[in-house]
């Protein structure tokens, strides 16, 4: 019946229904799916556990790559399947469930979960949810449209369940390298040197004995939901551009730049899009997500070779990209998370991090995940693996929000996920400030008159103009300092009328 798809006669039987397979479940479990940013995400067992949980009790530690698509994070949450969630999320209804404390939300740098996984400060998975395009005559499980930590769930599952995916072509084969690290500390330096090498093997090999079930599907991945460019984040790329053009005219790096990685999000993906079309050729990415601008860049022919753990796509460009698998296959390589956002890697290739805040403040901190310092909005995802050991540092934001309520160029930031030492380069709509080699009083009116919205520059000089009296390496008005998240809270602006 699915001889092309299971390639292990012996594993035929395992075959069953998504309810079937969901009986497998005890309350308490942690349970590892696959799915990186709504890309190669398992599609029937979510929505058999939401089922089950409708006459039982089970609530498990979920653990994922990244976001989950076909809106399964908030379908479980409200199921109350999911106690505790781990390591990024961008689903609404999760999210109230995090910020009203009933599901405990556990935010993580994404290299770091499967490392933790392996070190045992976290509970071990007992079942891995892995989508699949095929399994092989030796039992290795072929990913779909994206790798995350599925290498490692499985590696490590009593008990392992592969979502057949018949969506998915079989021309995907081929376009994932599996390498994991070793135990520490005999552990050896990952032996990649360039952007497409590969390393590993182009599925995950275990133990066919472990796989407990086989749920055959049919459903695509749920589309990208990021926004096509506008003005501001136009804008925004043409401050990069013209930066990055000025560093390759000053000798600091060559007209195919450093290797690229872009964090998930209209506006990075948008930044990238600004590249089309510029004088950079032969450039290459190194990054944990490929998203439309990235399969932009491959056809325009200035992309020559992209590594990530995830391709995740508008409706139109999936269904491009899967038509003309062929003519990407050799260009794309699809990794574990813990590779493609290794500290490691990223320091030895040097690569240039784009990155979104939410708001950063005057000296150069930066907030990418508490609105109002507070409630959790999606989670740090990979920035800070590329933020803190890439040779270059961009984080971008529209300098307003909520129609000019909102200032992105704070004061104090009210929550820090990026600190000023990670931090080199900040771009708004209105400019660019470079931070490299300044101190914090260097930085802060630059960044002012660089990248504040003009309704709010005054503002901003005054809080300088009050701190620096009162000395500091950093000067602050610290009863000032969150009046701003305190003024939109009680007045619905920050706007100090």
């Amino acid at each position: 019946m699915h001889e092309d798809r299971i390639r292990l006669p012996a594993l035929m039987d395992k075959v069953m229904t998504a309810a079937q397979a969901a009986q497998l479940f005890r309350n308490g479990m942690t349970v590892g799916m696959s799915g990186f940013t709504r890309a190669g995400d398992a599609k029937a067992l979510p929505l058999a556990l939401v089922e089950r949980a409708r006459s039982e009790p089970l609530a498990l530690t979920l653990i994922t790559g990244a976001s989950l698509g076909s809106d399964s994070d908030g379908l479980m949450a409200n199921a109350g399947v999911v106690a505790r969630r781990l390591p990024f999320q961008s689903d609404a209804a999760l999210r109230r469930k995090i910020n009203s404390g009933e599901v405990m939300f556990i935010d993580q740098h994404l290299s770091e979960t499967a490392e933790q996984l392996r070190g045992g400060s976290l509970k071990p998975v007992d079942i891995a949810v892995i989508e699949a395009v095929a399994i092989n005559a030796d039992g290795g499980i072929v990913p779909t449209m994206s790798v995350g930590n599925s290498a490692s769930f499985a590696q490590q599952a009593a008990q392992v369940i592969v979502e057949i995916n018949l969506s998915a072509p079989l021309a995907l084969e081929g376009l994932h390298d599996i390498y994991l690290p070793a135990q520490r500390p005999e552990r050896q330096p990952i032996p990649l040197t360039r952007t497409g090498q590969r390393i590993g093997s182009g599925a995950i090999h275990i133990d066919p004995a472990r796989i407990a079930a086989i749920v055959i599907t049919d459903s695509p991945d749920s589309p990208s939901n990021v926004l096509p460019p506008d003005a501001e984040t136009q804008a925004i790329a043409g401050h990069i551009v013209a930066f990055l053009e000025a560093e390759v005219a000053a000798g600091r790096m060559g007209p195919e730049l450093l290797p690229l990685q872009a964090g998930i999000g209209t506006i990075a993906n948008a930044v990238l899009h600004g590249l089309t079309g510029s004088s950079f050729r032969n450039l290459t990415m190194y990054s944990e997500v490929l998203q439309d601008s990235a399969i932009a860049l491959l056809d325009s022919g200035q992309l020559a070779m992209a590594s990530a753990s995830s391709i995740t796509l508008s409706a139109a460009m999936h269904e491009r990209f899967l038509r003309d698998i062929a003519r990407y296959r050799d260009r794309i390589v699809l990794r574990p998370q813990e590779i493609s956002n290794h500290p490691e890697l990223v320091k030895r290739l040097g690569v240039i991090a784009l990155n979104t805040a939410l708001e950063f403040d005057i000296y150069g901190n930066v907030n990418s995940t508490h609105v109002g310092g507070t409630h959790m909005m999606n989670g740090i995802g990979g920035s800070g693996d590329f933020a803190r050991n890439g040779q270059l540092s961009f984080f971008v934001s529209k300098s307003v929000a909520k129609d000019g309520a909102i200032s992105s160029v704070v004061p104090m930031t009210p929550h820090v996920d990026h600190t000023e030492h990670d931090v080199d380069v900040l771009v708004t709509e209105w400019g660019l400030a470079d931070l490299r080699g300044l101190a914090p009083r260097e930085r802060a009116p630059l960044i002012i008159e660089r990248c504040a919205h003009p309704d709010y520059r005054p503002q901003l000089r005054a809080y300088l103009a009050e701190a620096l009296p009162r000395g500091g390496q950093t000067p602050h008005v610290l009863e000032k300092a969150y009046s701003w998240h305190a003024r939109y809270r009680e007045r619905g602006t920050m706007i100090d009328y």
